[in-house]
Formats: C-alpha cells, structure tokens, sequence
C-alpha cells in the first residue's frame, strides 16, 4: 500500500501537470486542507532536480496566496465559514488562545508556525480573527514558508539520489515519520496553545 502511493507521487511528480497539482495543493493547504504539499513536492524535485527552485517557488507563492484566502475567512467571514474550518479540525480551544499569542507577537508567531508541521490555516485564519497588519502578514508568511519549501528543496536537490534511496530502502519508516509529524503539528496547536 505504502509503496502504491510513493509510487503514485513519483508519477504525478513527473506528469506534464505537475506544477498545476503542486499549486493546488500548496493553496487549499493554507485555508482548509489537511494534507500539506510536501509530498508532493519533494517527489518532484527527485524526477526533475533542476526544478526545485520552481517547486520551491511555486509552493510558496501558492502557500501565501492561499494564506489570504485564509486570512480573510477569518477577518470577515470567521462567523460562518472560519468557525466551520476549526469545528471540523476539533481546534477551537486551541484557535482562542492563538487568539491572545498572535496580538501580541503576530510576526514572530508566524515565522516560527508557517515553517512547521504545524496546520498554516490555523495560522491564517488567526491572523485574519485578530486583524493581524496584512503587510506584515504577507511578509512573515513569505519568509516562513518560502524556507521551508526552499529548505526542502535544496535538501532534496543536493542529496536527492542518496536521499531517495534512503527513503525507499525505509519507506514505512519514512511514511510514518512523516505522519507523526503531522499529527504532532495538530497536537502541538491543540494541546500546548
């Protein structure tokens, strides 16, 4: 099962609309999706290493458009729609002390937040509840998830074959490290805020 779908990214990381699914998923990540682009992403620059700077680029730019989707559901339409987004995450204690953390260190907040594991459309939307500056919003956003997806793909850029074939030599392993990172990212905004 585990190597159907290792098997299934390396193939979309090579189809003709690779970019187009790499920006859809970095987008929806921002303000509903659970599932972040990383895995997507990486496979993508093990098929084609001298995109990774695109890859790395589109994340971003995806990731922060979608932040303003985000940042507005939680502006304006936090009663309805921004309400239903933390329901069906269970984060609503979670969302009213980020409430309290991003009044008074909003930019560093989402440096440190929008570069984890941690779910970025609880960032978003919190920036948005508590009317966060938008310039320094975009700003931290940019530079926060513009490292991480940059990170990731020099990493796999740099290192790629030996990296690939540490992580298909170890993929239970490595698909398990990887969802306990996202599992630790909701625990960790569920339970420590």
């Amino acid at each position: 099962m585990i190597q159907r779908v290792y098997t299934w990214f390396l193939k979309k990381a090579a189809h003709p609309m690779a970019g187009f699914y790499l920006f859809f998923v970095s987008f929806i990540e921002s303000f509903i999706s659970p599932f972040p682009p990383d895995p997507l992403m990486i496979p993508m620059v093990l098929a084609k290493p001298y995109k990774a700077w695109y890859y790395a680029f589109i994340c971003t730019l995806a990731s922060v458009l979608g932040g303003l989707i985000g940042y507005y559901i939680g502006y304006a339409l936090l009663d309805t729609i921004g309400h239903q987004i933390i329901d069906l995450y269970n984060l609503n204690s979670a969302f009213s002390k980020l409430k309290n953390f991003f009044q008074q260190y909003g930019f560093w907040i989402i440096l440190v937040k929008g570069f984890t594991p941690i779910p970025f459309k609880v960032v978003t939307i919190t920036c948005g509840a508590t009317h966060t500056n938008l310039g320094i919003f975009i700003l931290a956003s940019f530079i926060s998830r513009g490292m991480r997806f940059y990170l990731e793909a020099y990493l796999f850029w740099r290192w790629g074959p030996s990296i690939q074939a540490k992580l298909e030599k170890n993929l239970r392993l490595t698909m398990l490290i990887a969802t306990c990172l996202l599992v630790l990212g909701y625990i960790s905004i569920k339970y420590i805020f």
